[in-house]
Parts: C-alpha cells; sequence; structure tokens
C-alpha cells in the first residue's frame, strides 16, 4: 500500500526537484558565466574526462589525469 508524503515530506521532494533543475539547467547566456557550477568544481578539482585510477601494489588508489 502507498501512502501520500506529508507537508515536510512534499516540500522536501519539491526542494529537491527544484535543486535537481537549477543545477542541471542550461547557462543563462545573460549572465555571461561561459562554465557551470558542476564545469568549474571539476576545473577547480584537477578533473579530468580522460582520467583513470590507479591501483597501488601495496593496496590503495591513485587519480591520474
Amino acid at each position: 500500500m502507498h501512502r501520500s508524503p506529508n507537508a515536510d515530506e512534499a516540500a522536501a521532494i519539491a526542494a529537491a526537484v527544484a535543486r535537481f533543475e537549477a543545477d542541471t539547467a542550461p547557462l543563462d547566456a545573460a549572465t555571461g558565466k561561459a562554465v557551470g557550477r558542476w564545469q568549474r568544481a571539476a576545473l577547480v578539482e584537477g578533473v579530468g574526462a580522460k582520467g583513470t585510477v590507479q591501483q597501488h601494489l601495496e593496496g590503495g588508489v591513485q587519480w591520474q589525469s
């Protein structure tokens, strides 16, 4: 049996959907931003699409770009 969400749960769902839409929306040309928030975070952290994870013999892993 399914139940309807209460008011707090419904508000949390609506907020999550709104945040997802804001995070994944196309960039607004009027703002002049050439890089989105997710892309900027990846650039700041040095994450690349062609990077790989290297496993060490003594255990652990290291990100290789």
